[in-house]
């Protein structure tokens, strides 16, 4: 994986406990958005971990770049509080994962390993917040896109924003977990996005899911 912050102790402290776990290693650092870029597609990692602020670029456009011109890398951006404003423009960009700067480093390695197998993770708090968005947020909903999918595939898409497992989807609808999995497969395709988070802000977009609501 590579690590791009600006600030190099950072960088250093989350190389000395990614390089620590079996299976993981940090090839490359960066300090800013352009050198996240360029290293992302040179050395083609299979996570980048990303900050937000940065010199130049910065983290957003970093994300966008990356995700559109060598989509095998996963983006797992490390943010702070104070960043509020930007989180739904990371995962607009394409990030496969959302993680606060005060995580346990237990927490930052178990989010490198769900990105890196494929999956989207969001830290709780963010969640929050993308919710929050929604429920701010004046413009009336398109619900065209739930027109592509079927009873079935709208249900399963409602579990999944609400952050349900394939498995507590498969006993929520009485179907088994491969069926789950099937099932999500067809929906990032006709909604035409990437992973679970954006399939969750789908979700939110078109109403189907309302912040309050379960």
């Amino acid at each position: 994986m590579t690590i791009a912050d600006d600030q190099a102790v950072v960088r250093a402290g989350i190389a000395a406990i990614i390089d620590a776990e079996p299976g993981l290693c940090v090839v490359g650092q960066a300090a800013d958005g352009e050198a996240a870029v360029e290293l992302a597609l040179s050395l083609r990692p299979d996570v980048a971990l990303m900050d937000i602020r940065m010199p130049g670029a910065g983290g957003l456009a970093a994300t966008a770049a990356i995700t559109a011109r060598n989509p095998a890398t996963r983006v797992l951006v490390l943010t702070t509080f104070d960043l509020d404003e930007y989180l739904f423009a990371a995962l607009r960009a394409g990030a496969a994962g959302f993680l606060l700067k005060d995580a346990e480093p237990e927490r930052v390695i178990d989010a490198v390993r769900v990105v890196e197998a494929g999956a989207a993770l969001l830290d709780p708090a963010v969640t929050r917040r993308l919710i929050d968005r929604f429920a701010q947020a004046p413009d009336p909903f398109d619900t065209t896109r739930l027109g592509r999918l079927t009873p079935r595939e709208t249900e399963v898409l409602r579990q999944v924003a609400r952050g349900l497992s394939n498995a507590e989807i498969a006993a929520a609808l009485d179907i088994s977990a491969p069926t789950v999995k099937d099932h999500v497969s067809v929906i990032l395709g006709k909604l035409g996005v990437r992973d679970r988070v954006q399939a969750t802000i789908a979700a939110y977009e078109t109403g189907l899911i309302r912040p309050g609501t379960r």
